[in-house]
This record gives structure tokens, C-alpha cells and sequence, in this order.
């Protein structure tokens, strides 16, 4: 990378830091004030795919609860849930970790955590501050034991994976991604899909460089996966439902979905690929 792309790059980042350091970070991303549109989506259509990725993409591994991380986890609200839902479901979970770049979101986390989850289920979780583009190497700094890379079973990240692309380090995290995981394991990757309007026109509207608005396409988001040596299973657009809506906004939203699914299904909201690393 040339220098001045590495100094854009710092900025960047410093600035991507600046906002996900501030309380108003806490509360977008909490359990307690997010959007009820969140919520919803944690328990019914984001619920949904973990679970069909997990049931139909995961190659078994007999008699061994499941190894989860989540990359870019914010304050905590998605993983949290994921090991509810899993317990729920009688798939048992060894252990699970998220990681943020932001050391304030890594304290919300651990907040949630212990106030989401049952005390014996909040034991199995951690948090660690880490980088997308730099996951290994952060975890295991942080405390993560080396022989555990290469074990995870089930990985995840929404709405973050963008922001390794603004930085021009996508394929670095997708191929920390792919060390993290076993032979088998599967990765679901959720954000922000390029073709739904209203995304650019806000994101592009509050940046002065275009950069740190860029939303890649659905391509986009795959190739590193590819590159990095995934399998890909599923790329689609899906979802009308703003993370931030009200009870209001998220019921028409709802009610719109299946005739918007019909119509328009490239222009909906949230991009997904999902991807296994051969077994």
C-alpha cells in the first residue's frame, strides 16, 4: 500500500474509532436502547439463517459442543443471542467469543452479556478487543490459547465486514476467518447491500470522502471469501426491516417483506454470504 493510502487509511480508522468509542455507540448498539428492529431480526430472520447454516452447512463434528466468535460484535447484543438461541435449541456450546476494535463496545459487551444470559451460559462467553483485519494475532495477544485457531466451528460478522473493505483489508480478515475455523466449519457474514437507495444516498451525505460511505456489492463481499479458499454455499439480498426501526416501522415492514421479496429482492437492505472452509 502506497504511503499516502496508508495515512488515508489511518484516518480512517482513527475516525471509524472516534465513533464507535462514544456513548452514543453504547446505545445504538446495546440490547437495553437499540431499535426494536434489531431485535426482531436477532430472534426471527438473522435467528433463521444461523440456525440453517448450522443445522445444513456444518459439517458434524459427533459429540462436541459447538466453538462460536463473532468478529465486530459491538456491544454484544448478536452473539449473546446466538448462544441463548442455541441453548434453546439443545445445541450445546463449548465456548464463544466477540471481538471489537472498540475497547468501549468490548465493556458493553461483557454488561450485556451478564445481564442477557443465564450466569452458567455468560461463563462460556468472552470478549476480546481485536480488528477485523488482524483477528488471530489480537486474540491470541488478548489471551486466546494458540492451539484454539484452527478449531471454531460456527463465525460471524454483521454489519462490520464493510468497513475492512473502506481500509482496503478485506482479504486479510477473510483469511483470519478461515484460520479460525476447523475443517467444516462455516462463517456467515451479514451487512449493508450497496443496491438498497436509501444506504448511499444518507452514508455519502455525512462523509466528506466517498471511501468512508463505500457499501460493497454482493460480489464484493464474496470474492475474499473465495479468494481466501472458502466454499461459497449462499449469496443473496435479503431483509427490509432497519435496524434501528420502532414497533411501528418494524410491523410494516414485516407485512411489506414477502410482496418487496417478490419485487425487488436485489434491492433489500442486508447483503449475506455464507461460506464453509472445506473439510
Amino acid at each position: 500500500m502506497a504511503e499516502k493510502d496508508m495515512e488515508k487509511t489511518g484516518v480512517m480508522y482513527e475516525k471509524f474509532l472516534d465513533e464507535y468509542q462514544s456513548e452514543d455507540a453504547v446505545r445504538k448498539y446495546g440490547g437495553k436502547t437499540a431499535g426494536e428492529g434489531v431485535s426482531y431480526l436477532l430472534g426471527h430472520d438473522y435467528a433463521n439463517i444461523y440456525m440453517r447454516a448450522i443445522r445444513s452447512h456444518l459439517a458434524p463434528a459427533p459429540g462436541k459442543p459447538l466453538r462460536l466468535l463473532e468478529f465486530g460484535c459491538g456491544a454484544g447484543m448478536n452473539v449473546t443471542r446466538l448462544v441463548a438461541l442455541l441453548t434453546e435449541n439443545r445445541i450445546p456450546v463449548e465456548f464463544a467469543y466477540g471481538t471489537d476494535f472498540s475497547a468501549r463496545l468490548v465493556q458493553a459487551a461483557e454488561e450485556e452479556n451478564k445481564a442477557y444470559l443465564a450466569p452458567k451460559l455468560a461463563e462460556k462467553l468472552r470478549f476480546f478487543v481485536a480488528r477485523n483485519e488482524q483477528l488471530v494475532a489480537d486474540i491470541v495477544s488478548g489471551g486466546v490459547a494458540p492451539e484454539q485457531i484452527g478449531t471454531f466451528d460456527f463465525v460471524i460478522g454483521v454489519n462490520t465486514f464493510r468497513y475492512c473493505h473502506r481500509i482496503k483489508k478485506e482479504l486479510e480478515c477473510a483469511r483470519d476467518v478461515f484460520q479460525l475455523l476447523r475443517p467444516g466449519g462455516v462463517c456467515v457474514n451479514i451487512d449493508m447491500n450497496d443496491r438498497f437507495p436509501a444506504f448511499r444516498s444518507k452514508l455519502r451525505g455525512s462523509v466528506q470522502d466517498a471511501d468512508e460511505a463505500f457499501i460493497p456489492s454482493l460480489d464484493q463481499y464474496e470474492s475474499p471469501f473465495k479468494a481466501a479458499g472458502f466454499q461459497i454455499l449462499e449469496k443473496k439480498n435479503f431483509c427490509w426491516i432497519p435496524h434501528s426501526a420502532g414497533k411501528a416501522l418494524t410491523f410494516a415492514c414485516r407485512m411489506a417483506s414477502p410482496v418487496l421479496n417478490v419485487v425487488a429482492r436485489g434491492r433489500a437492505m442486508r447483503s449475506l454470504v455464507v461460506a464453509r472452509k472445506p473439510a
